[in-house]
């Protein structure tokens, strides 16, 4: 599996431009799958639901399925998150990951940015960086620059690194 990132601040756009990024590949007839780390608690389950009583009893894994769906929760209890290539390696195989955030990973990665944000770029402080994103002119030497919202060309850059 190939792996790209996307990287920011927080209000950058990561998650826009991982959405658009979904689609374009998917139309292109790439088979994607996507990874985000969380900066805090979340929970994808209900109290009162049968998997969510399974996990508050112990389980360390519960794998909820259905007609539609089926997901794998797994509880930590206590042990530091697994680092990505542990995760990736919990998922199917498929042509492309895109991975939000994860970004001291070693894995290339584009930085979505903001002007309205006020903060500065990461990209002078991580080489994996190799292409900034912008809704302004920011830019780093020796990486490649585009609009936020050119999702085909920041695709198509993309593709060439990884050749896709």
């Amino acid at each position: 599996m190939k792996v790209w990132g996307v990287v920011g601040w927080k209000n950058a756009g990561k998650t826009g431009l991982m959405e658009r990024l979904v689609a374009e590949f998917v139309a292109r007839g790439v088979t994607v799958s996507t990874v985000k780390h969380a900066h805090h608690a979340f929970d994808i389950d209900q109290p009162g639901k049968d998997s969510h009583r399974h996990r508050e009893a112990g389980a360390s894994e519960v794998l909820l399925g259905s007609g539609a769906r089926w997901a794998l929760m797994a509880e930590l209890r206590g042990a530091d998150l697994p680092d990505l290539d542990a995760l990736l390696s919990k998922l199917s195989p498929v042509d492309l990951v895109l991975v939000e955030g994860f970004k001291g990973a070693s894995h290339p990665k584009i930085e979505a940015h903001r002007g309205e944000t006020g903060a500065g770029l990461l990209a002078p402080e991580l080489p994996t960086v190799r292409a900034i994103a912008s809704d302004n002119d920011a830019a780093v030497e020796g990486r490649a620059a585009f609009h936020l919202d050119d999702t085909a060309a920041i695709a198509n850059f993309i593709a060439d690194e990884l050749d896709l």
